[in-house]
């Protein structure tokens, strides 16, 4: 049996290059089936034309691929049957309205015309569009080109997803339906697979992150130590009273006593915290330290209204990547 022949999207050893430009450079890694799956790299990682010879748009250079058990190089007919392909920017067909750019989407997929008509009312639904159904896709906004082309990749209700930074240019009520919907697919069973330079929504989303930096797929780097953010209650007491807190005639920092009291209750050098926005900054080892920091912060009797990760662990993982390289 073919060592690539699971579900989901499995490669190895996969690569492209344009001339000199190595752009994919041995990668190999899996996608399962019911699971969102995040590639993160920077800007000419190779994201994209990793993206594209998943979507059999691009031949390889050598590796394999399956997705859902097919290889796309040696049937890509059936590979698109599949899978379900938003790129970046939309080509859309801009004479034609929404509706009939989904109608005409589900005909190049051999619906019949009532089902074409029947699948695109769910899918003007589904994303949102049906108050702009008769509206030219010429005139829509980025934010809606990308609706519209996540309509037209699940057209056909693939088994496979990938999408190319789909939350690009979406307001923030539209990016919380898309992360809602994501899920939801996840657990009707699809493979996802989303690239994205919005880690912080990413990380929402997904459940495994596939790291690309220089075209090579490597390992997440172990956890290190990271800023929290604390936000408390503001300190009700008179400057006064703040001030004389000050050890060694220091001087009060503009969030008030914030960086005093939580020094206090944590037993650290004031001048070791941080400050942003009102937010005093502490940098724990890992997660217990923070969860153990926290449970010192309530006992002391501290009002904190916040305390979380001043950067996502994502983030985290993809610095300290950029930064070994």
């Amino acid at each position: 049996m073919d060592e690539l022949s699971e579900g989901g999207i499995q490669v190895a050893d996969l690569a492209r290059s344009f001339g000199s430009v190595h752009a994919v450079r041995g990668a190999s890694f899996a996608a399962a089936p019911g699971r969102v799956t995040g590639l993160v790299g920077p800007n000419g990682a190779g994201k994209t034309t990793l993206l594209l010879m998943l979507a059999s748009l691009l031949a390889p250079d050598r590796g394999r691929i399956r997705i859902d058990g097919i290889d796309p190089v040696a049937d890509p007919s059936a590979a698109r049957g599949v899978l379900g392909w938003m790129p970046d920017a939309l080509g859309a067909w801009p004479a034609l309205t929404v509706r009939e750019t989904i109608v005409t989407t589900a005909r190049l997929h051999d619906f019949d015309r009532d089902e074409a008509a029947a699948r695109t009312e769910e899918l003007l639904e589904l994303v949102d569009l049906r108050d702009l159904a008769a509206t030219p896709a010429r005139v829509l906004s980025r934010g809606q080109k990308q609706k519209l082309g996540l309509a037209r990749a699940l057209v056909h209700r693939p088994r496979v997803l990938l999408l190319d930074e789909p939350a690009s240019g979406l307001d923030p009520e539209a990016r919380v339906q898309l992360r809602v919907l994501l899920r939801d697919l996840a657990a009707e069973g699809l493979t996802i697979l989303i690239s994205s330079h919005v880690l912080g929504e990413l990380e929402e989303v997904i459940d495994d992150a596939v790291f690309l930096v220089q075209g090579e797929v490597v390992t997440a780097p172990e956890p290190v130590a990271r800023a929290w953010r604390i936000r408390l209650l503001p300190d009700t007491a008179p400057p006064e009273a703040a001030a004389q807190s000050v050890p060694d005639g220091g001087f009060v920092p503009e969030t008030g006593s914030a960086p005093l009291r939580v020094a206090a209750a944590l037993g650290v050098d004031p001048h070791t915290l941080g400050t942003d926005r009102g937010d005093v900054l502490a940098v724990f080892p890992d997660e217990a330290g923070a969860a153990a920091a926290l449970s010192r912060l309530v006992g002391a009797g501290l009002p904190v209204t916040s305390f979380a990760p001043a950067q996502s662990g994502l983030e985290q993982a993809f610095l300290t990547l950029a930064g070994a390289r």
